[in-house]
């Protein structure tokens, strides 16, 4: 597959790598509402923040919506979209590695961008989540007017790339409007109520597709050369007999079987979004003035309904979305109402002035953008992270000061590449591919003496055992143990099948 090269390319692809996995920290006064919601604001630097994530989140967002700057040479207060096409590169590729890692199996990531850059992110994305997963290009008609003073031409409409973690994804289909029921009519009344004339012919060969057929006027009728009837002749006797064959009004005309509007499903989502449809930026920017009177922060925010049509698409009730260059915070108000779950990430002082004010708007029930549409009353929270010290320290061991539950779960990211999701409160913290992991560490076991809980000795690998049975009662296969350290010999750890590491030696960062 083709690839593309810039300067500074060979270090960028490994910069994720070397990023280092941070502590997330709550800030209460910040946060709104209920705080067991699983809503989250985090303020700080977009990459470190995806890192932070990943123990805990890898292969669990259902949808990705960024709206990235578009290197378009002009400055924005908020941050400096005047990058060097290398700088932006280099930005964008380690982030959709960690993007890449974060999504679902059946999840999928939404990209705004226009042609500054456009062509380019398609080709990184085409190579780190795959060319077989792009799924299209949709293009948003992001103005409701000319604008005469453009040097060349007045630029219409913006792009959204979809891509899917895997290439068998379906979207969820848009419910139907009045426009598209509108081509339905009943002019025989029908029972059956309003239908559309289908086209009688096959798209391709169909080998009982060639015969005659008379009508009531006794015309006959034929397809034409090269095509083919798309049902067979006794199929379409039998669909005839039923009033389901329209001859025209006076019985002459070829044949059409019906398609009732009461048994078409919902519509196939297009590429083309109209400014009527999901708003412009015009809209948002009306949005943004009825929440924040005054203020003209951002110049280039998205409509509500656009990131609804992606939400509605991409997700159901209760999935997580996560947009990792909030911005104003459309996506988490708009998921908010949606009642999906969230993450968003922003690094500047707006998370504070802009972010979380609005979402507690939301909160408290504000009636703008969707609000009205969806029926949105109030509820819900989030709670207000800020990046913390990193988990490793500069050999890659662990700090020693870490709680319990991040090191579980960065050990368990380490070692199977999948989030904890358990809420043990015990040393056993799963099984993965015939192997089982188990931490003594922070006084899991209630005693913190070098003799007690955090040292695998007979007794603590008794109780870890007894866990193990507990969930599994059939399990016989090896375990691995983190420890402050062993008093078991070598030769009876064989023998039992445990591995034994230290810690925090023998804890490393993923890279």
């Amino acid at each position: 597959m083709p690839i593309l090269s810039w300067l500074t390319r060979d270090e960028d692809v490994r910069v994720a790598q070397r990023v280092p996995y941070r502590l997330l920290e709550v800030a209460p006064d910040l946060s709104a509402g209920d705080p067991a919601s699983g809503n989250m604001l985090i303020q700080g630097d977009n990459l470190e923040a995806l890192k932070a994530l990943l123990p805990f989140y890898a292969g669990q967002v259902k949808c990705i919506y960024i709206d990235p700057p578009y290197n378009t040479r002009s400055a924005f207060e908020h941050y400096d979209d005047n990058l060097e096409h290398t700088k932006w590169l280099a930005m964008m590729w380690p982030r959709l590695e960690l993007l890449r890692d974060l999504l679902a199996e059946d999840g999928t990531i939404w990209v705004s961008i226009d042609d500054n850059e456009g062509h380019y992110l398609k080709i990184i994305m085409d190579e780190v989540l795959g060319r077989a997963n792009f799924v299209d290009t949709i293009i948003w008609q992001k103005a409701d007017s000319p604008r005469n003073s453009a040097r060349q031409f007045s630029s219409d409409h913006d792009y959204i790339y979809v891509y899917a973690r895997n290439s068998g994804w379906k979207p969820i289909k848009l419910e139907r409007t009045d426009e598209a029921n509108s081509i339905y009519s009943n002019p025989d009344n029908d029972e059956r109520g309003s239908w559309l004339p289908g086209d009688p012919y096959a798209n391709k060969p169909y080998s009982k597709g060639q015969y005659e057929i008379v009508g009531p006027s006794g015309r006959t009728f034929s397809p034409p050369p090269g095509r083919y009837w798309r049902v067979s002749e006794e199929k379409l006797r039998e669909l005839d007999r039923d009033g389901r064959v329209w001859w025209g009004p006076t019985g002459e005309a070829r044949p059409s079987i019906k398609r009732y509007l009461s048994e078409v499903g919902n519509l196939v989502p297009r590429t083309f979004w109209s400014k009527d449809d999901v708003g412009s930026n015009r809209t948002s920017k009306n949005e943004m003035r009825q929440l924040f009177p005054g203020d003209a922060s951002f110049d280039t925010p998205k409509p509500e309904r656009l990131i609804e049509r992606v939400l509605h698409i991409a997700t159901r009730p209760g999935d997580l979305v996560l947009d990792s260059f909030l911005g104003s915070g459309t996506t988490a108000a708009v998921a908010h109402k949606m009642g999906r779950r969230y993450i968003g990430i922003e690094m500047g002082d707006h998370a504070i002035t802009h972010c979380a004010p609005r979402l507690k708007k939301v909160i408290d029930g504000e009636q703008g953008g969707i609000s009205e549409s969806i029926g949105w009353k109030g509820g819900g929270g989030f709670r207000f992270y800020r990046l913390g010290p990193p988990v490793f320290d500069e050999e890659g061991h662990i700090r020693t000061d870490i709680r319990f539950p991040v090191l579980a779960a960065h050990i368990w990211f380490c070692e199977t590449s999948r989030p904890w999701t358990a809420k043990r409160g015990t040393p056993l913290l799963g099984f993965n591919d015939g192997r089982a992991f188990a931490l003594l560490y922070n006084g899991i076991l209630g005693d913190k003496r070098p003799d007690g809980g955090n040292v695998l000795t007979r007794s603590t690998l008794v109780l870890i055992r007894e866990e193990i049975a507990k969930n599994d009662p059939d399990f016989k296969g090896p375990l691995t143990v983190y420890g402050e350290q062993s008093r078991i010999t070598p030769p009876t750890l064989d023998r039992e099948q445990v591995m034994f590491k230290q810690t925090p030696y023998d804890v490393k960062a993923r890279r």
